[in-house]
């Protein structure tokens, strides 16, 4: 009873300084996956074209990804980016994050557009429309319907991985847990207010993309 006060005490407290600590994770959060968006669209189409260097390029980045941790790519292009450019510590951890993402958002894309029916990709072709505008105007819109689920979850597994960021120095949630729990002592209160925050973001996130699913199930 007494550590679930000491808790609560903990929790409302330091509201002021773990809201600092979620904006900071939100706004992060938010660019990398945009960036990883743009990212994963880039190399997916590498990798369904029929040029072979370029599929070797998307599998190289994929394969790189995939075989390293996380927090080795943040550090690797945080003090590599710091070293040649004078980038602010924000834009270096997006980086990092979008790095990452970006590779699993790209076989994400890569499996919905190559689930579209071959049908409809030959009609544009007798319509007269180019690759490039079937592509635009038929393919990836329903690609990225039916890429909903898994990149819903992919941006989730995005924003925990974002507590990463705090290794760099920033004041992230995570970031904020680690810095208060060294000033006082007293690490596990501030854990768990941090992971009550990530839960909620989750939560929220969840219920948004079910949304997202339910209006396209519908619209289908």
């Amino acid at each position: 009873m007494i550590e679930i006060l000491h808790f609560f005490d903990v929790f409302t407290s330091s509201l002021d300084v773990f809201i600092d600590g979620l904006w900071i994770t939100l706004k992060l959060s938010v660019v990398s996956l945009f960036i990883a968006i743009i990212i994963g669209l880039f190399f997916a189409i590498l990798k369904i074209s029929n040029i072979k260097p370029l599929q070797w390029i998307a599998d190289g980045y994929i394969w790189i990804v995939r075989g390293t941790p996380l927090i080795v790519q943040i550090f690797i292009l945080f003090y590599g980016l710091t070293d040649i450019l004078l980038i602010p510590m924000f834009w270096a951890g997006a980086a990092g994050l979008a790095f990452h993402s970006g590779a699993y958002i790209a076989e994400i894309i890569r499996g919905a557009i190559q689930s579209i029916d071959q049908g409809q990709k030959e009609a544009a072709r007798s319509l007269g429309m180019t690759k490039s505008l079937s592509m635009r105007r038929i393919i990836l819109p329903q690609a990225f319907r039916r890429a909903v689920p898994s990149l819903g979850n992919q941006f989730i597994i995005g924003i925990k991985d974002s507590s990463l960021v705090s290794f760099i120095g920033m004041q992230d949630l995570f970031g904020v847990a680690s810095t208060m729990g060294s000033n006082t002592f007293d690490f596990f209160p501030y854990f768990l207010t941090v992971a009550v925050y990530y839960l909620l973001i989750v939560l929220v996130l969840t219920f948004v993309v079910n949304k997202v699913e339910k209006r396209l199930a519908v619209s289908d």
